[in-house]
């Protein structure tokens, strides 16, 4: 029954996120069409799934009455929006069946496909082992040691797992929790990770379709902005017309593909491979933020200012669950802001009636944001290690400035300049905000790893993709002769998307062993067997089962992990070491240490000492391949 009722809470969050948008849409005068309501209210329950759980954890534990109260709440906020919009008559915009063929022909290729990454990358079982592919690789061991350990200690805010639990998260935890609530109702780590993501990239892709659709009033326009955003790429697979084996080597390389080649300079990854898949901060967040987007198009550019409350309860969720895409959106803000003043100088009655309903949004925004901001964002980030320094040119390495961006993003980037001069003023101010993001991305890193701009990147590119798609669709309207226009056409795309084909090509095959039937073994009796706050020290790698299937506190994670999130980490790497190869009971004592493990990784990468534990320490547990000691 555990599945069955985890799945019934998510359909109340998604329920309860559809009536809200429903209600925020009629009371602003808006027609929408089912489609918008329902990416909305995807996104909307996505925020409410974060928040309301996490909110009612700080006082009762991340435990589950707390979640059965959030489950509570959000059934008394469906009942309340529901109440509210009565009287009220839900204006549905008519869909043209053209239109709608568009939208699906956009929306459902990419769905399949995410459906079958989801089934093959996450935890995917055979013969006793789980599997991931190239995506899931690195990440993946990370987020499912940070959902587990939440569900398993209880403790919000929750310490970070990978330092002995002994500091807050440097990390937008609230992308994770919302997997979390779902293990306190008993189901599978594979099932608790992928049960949120389902609605996460509906809202993802749906609500991309119908920005760009709003905001270039032309179905076939949207759909050209959708594939050149999430299967656009720049000239990378020039790299690999080499040789047939060159080419090959893009299906069985690791990272060797058009969108990620580091090694000749290619940075700009594709979206699903490379952030929505393995990032779930990006995907949940993405999903958020284009909420807003959306219906900041309306609010701004459509004079529908009534907007504000929901834009503002879409906004403040933002900073715990995509920090990146919060400030991205601050900017957007910030630009659209100054540039609805400037149209409304003429007189201080305009002014103000300019500026009174951003100041609301902000007020709102800002209630619930800066509770996270200051709690927990801000003070890792004057803590922490590298956050928050100039550095020029993003991840550029040894390529020309243009050069850079005009292989890297490709036909997109090189229309950019003929496409904001052709655009409409409304659609221009909307692309202005975006150069805001580009120019504060490239002068000021906001992360240890300078790669990690491209979440505000990305943002840029969102509107960039959308300005470009509007020129490219009329430039090549204006070409009278049919099979020309149809073969440019063709062109145009091929260019703009064949990188990005090759590379969702390797990442559908691609095909890795993440933990073996040994490691499943050992975190499963570490799981039913241990204490929550029982405290590991294992060796440093990043496919450790106490941390990522167990969800117990281990003394020190991946350099992967806890460097690029500018964790202090120096001593306990240090202790690790010294209780494999110098170890005392002193040291044990001193850290709490309760178990040592021992495997194949430990024995190879320390002069371990394991003699040591065996003549002081009782195996614990054992297998042909893990030896845990127990200490205390």
């Amino acid at each position: 029954m555990a599945l069955p009722a985890a799945i019934l809470y998510l359909a109340l969050f998604i329920v309860c996120g559809c009536a809200l948008a429903r209600l925020c849409l009629c009371r602003a005068g808006v027609s929408a069409s089912a489609m918008a309501v329902a990416g909305l209210g995807c996104a909307f329950g996505t925020a409410l799934l974060a928040m309301l759980p996490a909110a009612l954890a700080l006082l009762l534990g991340f435990r589950l009455p707390a979640a059965l109260l959030a489950g509570a709440l959000a059934l008394l906020f469906t009942a309340g929006a529901l109440w509210a919009g009565r009287s009220r008559t839900w204006r549905v915009q008519a869909c043209p069946r053209r239109e709608l063929l568009l939208f699906w022909l956009c929306v459902l290729p990419f769905s399949a496909l995410t459906a079958w990454l989801l089934h093959t990358h996450i935890l995917c079982p055979a013969g006793g082992a789980l599997w991931t592919g190239q995506s899931g690789y690195g990440d993946l061991p990370m987020h499912l040691a940070f959902i587990k350990s939440i569900a398993v200690q209880g403790t919000f805010p929750p310490g970070y797992p990978l330092l002995a639990g002994q500091t807050g998260f440097g990390y937008p935890f609230l992308c994770e929790s919302v997997s979390s609530v779902f293990l306190l109702f008993g189901t599978s780590l594979r099932a608790a990770y992928l049960l949120p993501e389902l609605p996460a990239f509906f809202s993802v892709y749906s609500l991309f379709w119908l920005l760009a659709r709003r905001a270039l009033g032309c179905g076939g326009k949207a759909s050209l902005a959708f594939w050149l955003f999430f299967c656009g790429s720049g000239f990378g697979f020039l790299y690999f017309c080499g040789s047939r084996e060159d080419f090959l080597s893009i299906f069985h390389g690791y990272y060797t593909t058009p969108t990620n080649y580091v090694q000749k300079n290619i940075r700009w990854v594709n979206p699903l491979a490379d952030l929505l898949l393995p990032q779930r901060a990006t995907l949940f967040g993405w999903a958020l933020l284009l909420g807003c987007l959306y219906l900041l198009w309306l609010f701004a550019f459509e004079g529908r200012t009534r907007l504000w409350p929901a834009v503002g309860l879409l906004a403040g969720s933002l900073p715990l669950v995509h920090t990146h895409s919060f400030l991205a959106l601050v900017m957007l803000c910030a630009v659209w802001f100054c540039t609805a003043l400037f149209s409304a100088r003429r007189s201080r009655t305009a002014l103000w009636q300019a500026a009174k309903p951003w100041l609301l949004l902000a007020l709102l925004a800002g209630a619930l944001a800066l509770p996270q901001l200051f709690g927990v964002i801000f003070r890792q980030t004057s803590t922490g290690q590298n956050f928050l320094r100039l550095h020029w040119n993003w991840a550029n390495e040894g390529d020309g400035y243009f050069w850079f961006y005009c292989k890297n993003i490709g036909l997109v980037y090189l229309l950019l300049l003929p496409a904001f001069l052709h655009a409409k003023a409304a659609v221009r101010r909307f692309y202005a905000g975006g150069l805001l993001i580009l120019a504060v991305s490239e002068c000021v890193l906001f992360q240890p790893n300078p790669y990690d701009n491209n979440k505000l990147l990305f943002v840029w590119h969102m509107l960039g993709c959308i300005l470009t798609a509007g020129f490219l669709t009329d430039l090549l309207s204006a070409l009278r002769c049919r099979p020309l226009r149809i073969a440019a056409g063709a062109l145009a795309v091929w260019l703009g998307t064949f990188g990005s084909m090759l590379t969702l090509g390797r990442e559908a095959i691609s095909r890795y062993q993440l933990f073996s039937p040994e490691c499943v073994a050992a975190a499963a009796y570490i799981d039913e067997n241990a204490s929550p706050e029982a405290l590991f020290c294992t060796g440093t790698q990043h496919l450790n089962p106490a941390a990522s299937l167990a969800g117990r506190k281990i003394l020190c994670g991946s350099s992967l992990y806890v460097y690029y999130h500018g964790m202090h980490y120096a001593e306990q790497e240090n202790t690790v070491r010294m209780l494999y190869e110098q170890p005392s009971e002193s040291l044990l004592a001193e850290w709490g240490v309760d178990y040592v493990v021992f495997s194949d990784w430990e024995r190879s990468s320390y002069a371990a000492q394991e003699s040591f534990y065996q003549t002081r320490y009782p195996v614990w547990y054992q297998n042909s391949r893990y030896v845990i000691y127990r200490i205390s």
